[in-house]
């Protein structure tokens, strides 16, 4: 039985992801799901025990150290071991940086989508080593490319990056596989629930969603490459090509980038 823990489970990426392992091999996994929201986190338990995994629901806001500390020590005290931890949870955000006056937030936005993932896998490592397991970092192509309007939300994601690229060499000589995934647009609330200048909630998106890949197709994308042990997963066609033309025309990868905001939100 593989244990497998997933931040930020009760909707969107990650609550797909925990679905689709809770089905994998006629639901023979342990799954512990972490999340601020407990009832959709319980809901999202739900049915994956309905699929036949064993589940672990626990209320943890990665903003935290403890609660990613206490999650990493609630599935070993449970199920003995731990396999696979996805860090998943995030934040995200779209602002111009000439309309922020308080940058308290974006010191939140970091603690978030950096600082949670470097707290959760400091605690999964010894348990990792022991399994030779696998580590999953759920990024964004806002961390391959800078993003005009994005500059708080992809100074995090490139530091997960970079976070995750240096770890994986330290791991290698203990069979940890690192596997960083780098969707684009994907067809979930995130960028909604995103904030704003003032450090509130958006509720809107500033991307263009046209063409936004379904969640199922990601968290598929993503659980195949943890499987595998891929060391990345860039999800789209213009993902692969941008990575590339940043060393060749980065020019052109800068409209690239502009292009993919809703045209009222570019900078005039």
């Amino acid at each position: 039985m593989k244990v497998i823990v997933i931040t930020g489970a009760s909707d969107g990426i990650g609550a797909e992801l925990a679905r689709q392992w809770a089905q994998r091999d006629g639901g023979g996994a342990a799954l512990v799901l972490g999340a601020r929201g407990l009832d959709k986190l319980q809901a999202v338990a739900a049915q994956c025990e309905a699929l036949g995994a064993q589940v672990l629901a626990l209320r943890c806001d990665v903003e935290q150290q403890h609660d990613c500390s206490t999650l990493i020590d609630a599935a070993v005290a449970r199920f003995g071991r731990l396999d696979v931890l996805v860090n998943n949870a995030g934040i995200s955000a779209h602002a111009m940086l000439d309309e922020v006056d308080d940058l308290a937030w974006y010191e939140r936005l970091m603690r978030i989508n950096f600082w949670g993932s470097v707290w959760t896998t400091h605690a999964a490592l010894p348990h990792l080593k022991a399994s030779h397991g696998r580590l999953v970092a759920v990024s964004s192509l806002a961390g391959l490319i800078g993003i005009p309007g994005r500059t708080a939300y992809s100074s995090s994601k490139f530091a997960m990056g970079g976070f995750f690229e240096a770890l994986r060499g330290e791991l290698a000589a203990d069979g940890v596989s690192v596997t960083v995934a780098f969707p684009g647009v994907v067809d979930t609330q995130i960028r909604y629930r995103g904030l704003n200048a003032r450090g509130e909630p958006l509720g809107r998106s500033a991307m263009d969603e046209r063409g936004a890949m379904t969640v199922q197709t990601c968290a598929r994308l993503i659980l195949e490459g943890c499987l595998a042990r891929r060391r990345e997963i860039v999800m789209t066609a213009k993902g692969r090509l941008g990575r590339w033309l940043k060393l060749l025309a980065p020019g052109l990868v800068d409209r690239m980038a502009l292009a993919a905001m809703k045209k009222d939100e570019r900078p005039r």
